[in-house]
C-alpha cells in the first residue's frame, strides 16, 4: 500500500485527472525507492549471514590440488574455475575466505547505511569489519596496506596471497577515511592516512619525463592506468587531510602520466604494455571516478575537458540503448556483475551533478534488478548469450553490488527522488482498484 502525504487545499484545485497523474508519478518514485531498499536489505542479509565470506573468481590457487608452478598452468587453473558456470571449488578443496578488498567495500556500504538510516547494526558491523581489516594488513611494509587472500597470476606478474596492491589498499583506506568522517573515530582516520605512506614509499615508479606511474604492487613494474589514477586521487585526498605537499606533488605527477595516455576519443587502454591494449567497462568507470576525485582534491579544474571526453566515451560506447553495461565497446557479452555495479556507482555520481545522465542510470538499475539478481538476494556473476553463470562471488559480485545499491540509494535521497523516513508524516494511503482509486487517512 502506497502512502501519500496529506493533500492541501491548493492540491484540490487541479482536478481529479491531474491528481491521478501526480499520484501515478509519486507511486513510481515510491516503487523506485522501495525496490532498491528491498534489494539492499536482502543482499545485506545474504552477506552478513555468511560473515561476508565466500568464493572469488580468481581464488583457484587456494586449492591444494591446483597450487601449481609456472605462469601458464596457474593462468589455466584460474581461468578454468572463473569461466565455469559450475562451481567446482569444494571439489578442489578451496575454502571460502575473507577478501580484504571485499571487506573494505562492505565497510563502505555499512558506513553509508548508518549515515542514511542511523541503525546501530550498521555501525556495529562497520566496527567489526574495520577490526578485521586492521588484522589483515600486509606485514613487512612501512604503512597500512592490503592485498588479496589468494595467490594471483596475471598476464604480467605473479603475486603471492596478501601481497599489497595499490588497488586494494586505496579502496580500503578510503573506506576507513569515510568511516572516520561518519563515526568521528580518529583511529580510523590514522589508518586511512597511513596507507598513503605505502603508495608513496613502497611502490615502484615508472618515469615519463617529469611524470610517474605507480606500480600495481611492490613486486612488479607494470603501468596500469586505473591503478595509477587510484593512487593519484588517494594521495590528493590525503594531502588535504594531512596537509602534506609531497603527496600532492606525487599525485600531480602520477595523474599527468595517465593523462598523457588518454586516447583522442576520451578512452584509456588498460595499461601501457601492448598486451594491455584493451578498453572495458568497469576500468573506464574507475578512470572517470578517480579523475573526478583528483580534480576535486587538487583544484585542477582545467582537467574537466579530459574528464568530459572520458564521460562521453563511456556513456556512448559502453552501454546498449536499453542501459545494459557492455563488457567492451564492441562486445556486449559477458555482462559482468562488476561492470553492472561500477556503472551504478559512476552513473549515480554523474547524475547527482547533471540530470542528463539520470535516464541511463534508471535504465541500467532496472535492467540489473530484473536480470542479474537471485530470489535469495545475491547477484549473479555473468550473463552470457546462451546461459547465466549464477555463482555468487562475494567480493566481485556481492560486495560491489551492495556498495553500488547504497550509492544509488544515496543519489535518490540527495536528489529528492525519494524522501527519508524522517520526512514522512501523517498523510493518506491510496488504494488502487479496478474502478479507480480512493484515499484512506493514516495516523502515525
Amino acid at each position: 500500500m502506497y502512502e501519500y502525504p496529506a493533500l492541501t487545499s491548493k492540491d484540490t484545485n487541479y482536478g481529479m485527472e491531474s491528481i491521478k497523474q501526480s499520484l501515478e508519478h509519486q507511486k513510481k518514485q515510491y516503487d523506485k525507492g522501495s525496490n532498491v531498499s528491498s534489494a539492499i536489505r536482502k543482499l545485506w542479509s545474504y552477506c552478513s549471514d555468511r560473515n561476508f565470506s565466500g568464493y572469488d573468481p580468481h581464488d583457484a590457487l587456494n586449492s591444494p590440488v591446483l597450487r601449481l608452478s609456472g605462469k601458464l598452468p596457474r593462468q589455466l587453473a584460474i581461468q578454468f574455475l572463473k569461466r565455469s558456470p559450475i562451481n567446482f571449488r569444494s571439489l578442489f578443496g578451496i575454502p571460502k575466505g575473507e577478501n580484504p578488498k571485499g571487506l573494505g567495500l562492505f565497510l563502505s556500504a555499512a558506513t553509508k547505511l548508518y549515515k542514511m538510516i542511523g541503525d546501530d547494526v550498521y555501525k556495529s558491523t562497520a566496527y567489526k569489519l574495520a577490526e578485521k581489516l586492521a588484522l589483515l594488513r600486509s606485514e613487512g611494509y612501512s604503512s597500512y596496506c592490503w592485498g588479496y587472500n589468494f595467490d594471483w597470476q596475471s598476464r604480467a606478474f605473479f603475486l603471492p596471497k596478501y601481497t599489497p596492491t595499490i588497488v586494494a589498499t586505496t579502496f580500503i583506506a578510503n573506506s576507513f577515511i569515510e568511516a572516520a568522517q561518519v563515526f568521528g573515530d580518529d583511529e580510523f582516520l590514522k589508518i586511512g592516512i597511513s596507507a598513503a605512506g605505502f603508495v608513496a614509499g613502497d611502490l615502484n615508479r615508472s618515469n615519463l619525463d617529469d611524470s610517474i606511474c605507480f606500480s600495481y604492487s611492490p613486486k612488479d613494474k607494470s603501468c596500469v592506468h586505473n591503478a595509477n589514477m587510484l593512487g593519484a586521487a588517494f594521495l590528493a585526498k590525503v594531502s588535504n587531510l594531512a596537509d602534506n605537499d609531497e603527496y600532492m606533488e606525487l599525485a600531480y605527477r602520477s595523474a599527468e602520466f595517465s593523462l598523457r595516455y588518454q586516447n583522442p576519443d576520451g578512452s584509456w587502454y588498460y595499461g601501457v604494455s601492448p598486451s594491455q591494449n584493451w578498453i572495458d567497462n568497469f576500468h573506464t568507470g574507475y578512470m572517470i571516478d578517480t579523475l573526478s576525485e583528483y580534480i576535486r582534491y587538487s583544484n585542477r579544474w582545467e582537467l574537466e575537458n579530459s574528464l568530459n571526453r572520458a564521460i562521453d566515451f563511456y556513456v556512448n560506447n559502453l552501454f546498449t540503448i536499453d542501459g545494459v553495461p557492455k563488457y567492451y565497446p564492441n562486445k556486449l557479452f559477458p555482462i559482468d556483475i562488476h561492470s553492472c555495479s561500477q556503472a551504478i556507482i559512476t552513473l549515480s555520481d554523474l547524475s547527482r551533478k547533471s540530470a542528463s545522465f539520470q535516464g541511463l542510470l534508471e535504465k541500467c538499475v532496472n535492467w540489473i534488478l530484473e536480470n542479474m539478481v537471485d530470489a535469495r538476494g545475491y547477484f549473479y556473476f555473468q550473463k552470457h548469450k546462451f546461459y547465466i553463470n549464477k555463482i555468487p562471488y562475494m567480493r566481485w559480485g556481492q560486495a560491489w553490488m551492495l556498495k553500488a545499491l547504497v550509492e544509488y540509494y544515496w543519489y535518490l535521497l540527495k536528489t529528492g527522488k525519494i524522501s527519508g523516513a524522517e520526512n514522512i508524516s501523517d498523510g493518506y494511503s491510496i488504494i488502487f482498484g479496478e474502478e479507480g482509486f480512493s484515499f484512506e487517512k493514516v495516523e502515525r
